[in-house]
């Protein structure tokens, strides 16, 4: 990496995004041929093996030399190193400056709740937090407010019932 406690140039991450763009998508060989075989990259170890011996017509091999830039490699398009976050002390280690966090998918929306508040605190950015708008808004609210609601509710519910009058019964006629 970088010096520590600096992020990424911007001209890094160009020139990694530009590189991305020219690398083209490796199929399996073969794979546009046979329904039995997909698209999904296996290397050729076939003697014969056009794709191996990099034949005109055929299509190019993964190869060394469709690597990024050692020094944008494991980097968010942001320029920040991602951490994947999976409880409150894992933040303890986080540098704000040069690094931003992902939370895993296994954590609940009570813990999600709690690492986006100390996120907030510590001021670190977190990439996924639009999955999390809702855990944070339930769990922002102290618990005195949450019963005086409920209170409230129970209050006008009955003062409902009370004003209600009793509804007419309808006498049955019999058929004739």
């Amino acid at each position: 990496m970088t010096e520590q406690g600096t992020r990424i140039s911007d001209k890094s991450l160009r020139l990694k995004r530009r590189l991305k763009q020219r690398k083209p998508k490796f199929v399996r060989p073969e794979s546009w041929r046979y329904v039995r075989l997909k698209e999904n990259w296996r290397r050729p170890r076939g003697l014969d093996h056009k794709v191996r011996l990099k034949y005109d017509g055929w299509p190019p091999g993964a190869g060394i030399g469709y690597r990024s830039p050692k020094s944008t490699r494991g980097i968010h398009p942001s320029g920040y190193q991602e951490v994947l976050v999976y409880t409150i002390e894992d933040l303890k280690t986080i540098n704000p400056k040069i690094q931003v966090i992902r939370i895993a998918h296994t954590v609940g929306k009570r813990k999600k709740a709690r690492i986006l508040a100390e996120a907030k605190k510590k001021r670190v950015r977190v990439l996924n937090v639009k999955e999390a708008k809702g855990a944070v808004k339930e769990e922002e609210e102290p618990a005195q407010e949450k019963l005086e609601k409920e209170e409230i509710k129970e209050e006008t519910e009955e003062s409902k019932k009370a004003e209600r009058k009793p509804a007419k019964r309808k006498k049955r006629t019999e058929k004739q």
